[in-house]
């Protein structure tokens, strides 16, 4: 099964620095060098679809613009590109998304996914008046999928539960293809929603042995619901002809970052509920040393961003050497992103991918399945 990567559109903005954001924290000035409007995240999402993405990610909160506007826009400016988009289930009934996703499907030619977020940080999510604590937010979840998932079924639901209550509810349409499910969480609530309800369950870019243990974990708990799982990543990259030149490039980024930014960030990322967000920051400590947590592997980003906070950095061969890796794990599919978005997308598509594919691990998805005829010689 060939590897499967996605970008990502940046809806806080981009810059050639590193935005920061996420997890209750704000976007950083440098995200005003690149406003996110349609007509630059459409160039992203076009060269996305050039170089062989097949979909691209869009955040979710109060620190960026929102997914669902923002990719109905972009989509009309693409034609095969996926849009992968995040969403929080509290923030909408469960019959209204639904029936969003399967409008979506028909007026993109079937290229929404779904990246379900329960919200790990409890102050934003008062902000949105949900006022649940983390580990019901997960349960409501659950409810939540279960319902959309029947209702793309094509099914009548009436269910009752701990959190959603919805009588006679039914689509008068369902979604052709029916959207898939990408999730990620790494609290015990969040495996068993994941276990039950996901198709592509995602992990945040910890080093392979870490990455490991989690791929077992969910295998597991999905094996117990009679169900197998696709497994994803997210990660930057930073990518180049040599090594030197890439990491060249990291040092720049960090050598751009404020200290008092960098605390500012820290101090506001400690205070975070997920276990996730944990587990990054015990990744670097909050320092700027020993940043190379594994070959290729640097945790730079997390100083000044929540969420996803490693980057893939080397060589073209050291980077598709470190996708290797993690695909040997069970990891099919890679969510990456870089800064600038634009550019970064450029060293990927053109210098890490054929790579890929002269080991077979990688098609181009929009490449021609057949080969034209040969056109007989006119001889008249």
């Amino acid at each position: 099964m060939p590897l499967t990567f996605h970008w990502f559109l940046p809806t806080n903005g981009d810059s050639r620095d590193v935005v920061g954001g996420g997890h209750g924290t704000p976007a950083t000035v440098s995200g005003r060098d690149r406003p996110p409007t349609i007509g630059y995240l459409s160039q992203i999402a076009r060269a996305a679809e050039d170089l062989g993405f097949v979909g691209v990610l869009t955040p979710t909160g109060a620190w960026c613009e929102d997914a669902w506007l923002t990719t109905a826009m972009v989509s009309r400016h693409t034609e095969r590109l996926k849009f992968l988009v995040a969403f929080r289930p509290g923030f909408v009934s469960p019959t209204l998304a639904a029936q969003m996703a399967s409008t979506f499907q028909r007026q993109s030619g079937g290229r929404l996914l779904l990246n379900v977020v329960t919200g790990g940080e409890s102050h934003e999510q008062r902000a949105y008046g949900d006022f649940l604590d983390k580990d019901a937010r997960y349960r409501r979840t659950g409810e939540f999928l279960q319902i959309v998932r029947d209702l793309w079924d094509g099914k009548t639901v009436d269910l009752s539960g701990e959190h959603l209550h919805v009588e006679d509810a039914r689509l008068a349409r369902v979604p052709d293809p029916v959207p898939e499910v990408y999730f990620g969480g790494s609290s015990p609530v969040a495996g068993e929603v994941a276990a039950r309800y996901a198709d592509v369950y995602l992990t945040w870019g910890e080093p392979p042995a870490q990455v490991a243990e989690k791929i077992a974990w969910i295998r597991g708990l999905a094996a117990d619901q009679g169900r197998r799982l696709r497994f994803g990543i997210r990660l930057h990259v930073i990518t180049r002809d040599t090594s030197e030149q890439a990491w060249a490039e990291a040092r720049r980024l960090l050598d751009g970052f404020d200290p008092r930014t960098v605390r500012a960030v820290q101090a506001g990322l400690a205070r975070s509920e997920s276990e996730g967000q944990r587990r990054m920051l015990a990744l670097h400590g909050g320092g700027g040393d020993g940043l190379e947590i594994h070959p290729n592997l640097w945790a730079g980003i997390g100083l000044v961003r929540g969420g996803a906070g490693t980057a893939l950095v080397g060589s073209h061969a050291e980077v598709a050497e470190r996708i290797g890796e993690y695909h040997a794990l069970g990891i099919d599919e890679f969510v990456l992103s870089g800064y600038p978005h634009l550019e970064e997308a450029y060293w990927f598509g053109e210098g890490v991918l054929p790579g890929l594919a002269e080991q077979g691990l990688w098609r181009h998805p929009f490449a021609p399945t057949t080969v034209p005829a040969a056109q007989v010689p006119f001889t008249g």
